[in-house]
């Protein structure tokens, strides 16, 4: 008898398939001389019986719109994953959304954890490997994501369906551990489902006592179960994680909730199986050892001497288990499809457009026009102004803030435009509450399933959605944030809530687009920019006090906001003596400032530079030509840290900007405390030009 006969007969299929996932994953950890085998093979019944029986997901078509989403918040653990993905032959897909034969984790890339280049990163990577819905890793981030992705269900649902075509009902599982729990994100987000009464998300909480230093009894004592029902979860505990008929009884029971979201505590050992180091932070975060993998094989009743061993039927058992439900669900969600395209064929476009992201025809039309004012508007006014006609134009954006839409401006309120509400999720305005970490995560998973969300808080509290803004810029993910009150023109509010070096912050970020528009019209063209862009997020970096409205007939078109830095404003005879840039309310600084160096007898350029990154992107000539190597006379104008500005500036030229926190007054004293004043920008112009 071979060895794979002798494990066939002494296990069930079940026992086999669990044990498979286990094994693959000890076996690549080890392989790899680094990882996470613990939660894995902790975990790989709660996985297995999720996904062989419940999940409602095709892995021949794994884009299918109206798949249930399940999001490994605990992305140490991510093994668990890639075996999963690897054993039920979920296929690869492309960026556009073709499926491909080949599958999405092969063996080889199994075998290739953690390597250079691989399908198989150390935590998920949703751009990188086929299959995985998020980018999970840093804690908490995860489960906030499986919200926004419930969310756009529910949205979807009450937009999209018509009577007898419930063409979304799609799921969104979520597993996570303590460190998950512990995190501010997703308690936030927990408590926003609950609120929000999402019936159709269950989060799976790995409850193993165990963190990566130690017992979780050292710092983590509270009663998960009474928190959640405290959030308005339904909360229900399977004692044994290895207990299937257990598991399918808690599975049942969410599917049976509709009217909150669902929380399984599962009891697991980690490092199920290792004699040595089950229920230790030592099978947390590294290999188990090979001597231990040995140890660990015999008490599964597994050959101890083969690596990577998927026995005979295991294959074959997920293709007539996960395989053959999920196609048979996308086959008959096909066909109801086929009827909806030819019975609401609008709709249908519309869907088809969001799933491309893809903008309707008309998308921009109707967009403002600001006319030439002294006085002006707040940058955050022009944007909650465009952003409404925007809305108008494009069925599918939708946008909210952290309890700050009056301020932010983000309300949609034309009519129809409505408010997502607990029990009614029709509406394009979400209500998130003083909860910026949430609210960032979620917007990932929104954005995930291809709807547009934007979302507003003040920019001082960009630092409250970092974490979800890098994620989003790691995966690509085009969530636009809109965040106002941008500098010490907060005035009275003072330094607490009046953003220093948030901008330098964001320009340092990769992947992401950062906007500073310095009047109504730049507003215009940066909200254009922002909803075109969709291969990254794009933060937009609103004033709450007015600036003018320049007179475009006077100087360039707004529309040079597209090259990230134009000339605004040319010197007399098109030959200037230095440059001055500016962004967002300081623009008009740098304007004034020129008028008054004219009347000296100095010939001054102005040039808007509302994106760095977009700038970077244009070729040297246009660079060349917008800020002359030879001209090294310039002064930058911005009311941030000056850090970043050193590569237009120069050596010889002069920064206008902060070097310290800001502080609490009214506006006009503030801003003469730290300097922006026409004077003393004119000023930093004669000391560039060496006068």
């Amino acid at each position: 008898m071979s060895q794979q006969s002798a494990v066939m007969s002494k296990q069930n299929i079940d026992q086999l398939c669990i044990n498979s996932i286990r094994t693959l994953s000890m076996d690549a950890v080890q392989q790899a001389n680094s990882g996470h085998p613990g939660a894995p093979m902790g975990l790989a019944p709660v996985v297995y019986e999720l996904w062989q029986k419940y999940l409602k997901y095709d892995p021949a078509n794994p884009v299918w719109p109206n798949r249930d989403r399940f999001v490994l918040s605990a992305g140490h653990a991510s093994m668990l994953l890639y075996s999963t993905l690897h054993l039920t032959g979920v296929r690869a897909y492309t960026p556009e959304g073709e499926v491909l034969k080949e599958p999405a984790i092969s063996m080889d890339e199994i075998k290739r954890f953690r390597q250079l280049d691989s399908k198989t990163p150390g935590h998920p990577e949703s751009h990188i490997t086929s299959g995985v819905e998020t980018t999970t890793g840093p804690l908490g981030q995860g489960a906030g994501n499986s919200v926004g992705m419930a969310i756009a269900s529910k949205w979807l649902a009450a937009n999209y369906n018509q009577p007898g075509f419930e063409i979304f009902d799609f799921r969104t599982y979520a597993v996570c551990g303590d460190g998950d729990l512990m995190e501010g994100v997703a308690s936030e987000a927990a408590s926003l489902a609950g609120h929000l009464r999402l019936g159709n998300l269950c989060w799976i909480y790995d409850n193993n006592h165990v963190t990566l230093d130690g017992p979780a009894s050292w710092s983590f004592s509270e009663d998960v179960m009474t928190r959640f029902v405290g959030y308005g979860w339904n909360v229900t505990r399977v004692a044994d994680a290895n207990d299937l008929m257990m598991l399918a009884r808690a599975y049942e029971t969410f599917l049976k909730t509709t009217d909150k979201p669902t929380l399984i505590v599962v009891d697991s050992h980690i490092g199920y199986g290792s004699p040595h180091k089950q229920d230790s932070y030592e099978a947390h975060g590294e290999p188990l050892g090979a001597e231990e993998v040995k140890l660990t094989k015999d008490y599964y009743e597994w050959p101890d001497d083969k690596k990577f061993l998927v026995p005979d039927g295991v294959y074959q058992h997920f293709a007539d288990g996960i395989g053959k439900r999920g196609s048979d669900a996308h086959a008959q969600w096909l066909k109801l499809w086929g009827d909806y395209k030819a019975k609401f064929p609008e709709l249908a476009k519309q869907l088809e457009l969001i799933q491309k992201r893809e903008l309707p025809e008309g998308w921009d039309k109707n967009l403002p026009v600001f006319p030439a004012d002294a006085k002006g508007m707040a940058s955050r006014e022009s944007s909650g102004k465009t952003v409404n006609a925007l809305a108008k134009n494009i069925p599918w954006l939708i946008g909210g803030s952290a309890d700050l839409a009056k301020s932010n401006k983000t309300n949609l309120e034309f009519p129809g435009a409505g408010d997502f509400l607990p029990g009614e999720y029709k509406g394009r305005n979400l209500h998130y509450g003083v909860r910026e970490h949430a609210m960032g995560a979620a917007m990932n998973g929104m954005v995930l399933t291809k709807l547009r969300p934007f979302g507003g808080t003040f920019f001082n509290f960009s630092d409250y959605v970092k974490p979800a803004i890098r994620l989003g810029a790691l995966m690509e993910q085009p969530v636009i944030y809109v965040f106002t009150h941008d500098s010490i023109g907060l005035g009275e509010d003072g330094p607490t809530h009046q953003p220093i070096e948030q901008l330098a912050a964001l320009r340092a970020m990769p992947n992401i687009l950062v906007l500073r528009p310095g009047d109504a019209n730049e507003v215009v063209e940066a909200w254009k920019l922002a909803i075109s862009h969709i291969h990254g997020p794009t933060a937009l970096v609103l004033s709450r006090q007015a600036m003018p409205t320049l007179d475009r007939t006077k100087f360039a078109s707004a529309s040079g906001v597209t090259k990230g830095a134009y000339i605004l404003s040319e010197a007399p005879g098109g030959k200037p003596d230095l440059i001055l840039m500016g962004t967002g309310t300081e623009l008009s600084l740098c304007v004034a400032a020129q008028e008054k160096l004219a009347a000296e007898g100095v010939k001054a350029r102005v040039v808007s530079i509302p994106s760095f990154e977009l700038f970077e992107r244009q070729d040297v000539t246009y660079k060349e030509s917008v800020l002359p190597a030879a001209l090294t006379a310039r002064v930058s104008v911005e009311m941030a840290s000056t850090f970043g500005w050193e590569r237009y500036v120069g050596p010889k030229g002069k920064m206008v900007g902060m070097h310290s926190f800001g502080a609490s007054a009214p506006l006009k004293d503030v801003l003469k405390k730290f300097g922006f004043t026409v004077e003393n920008v004119v000023t930093a112009a004669k000391e560039a030009l060496g006068k």
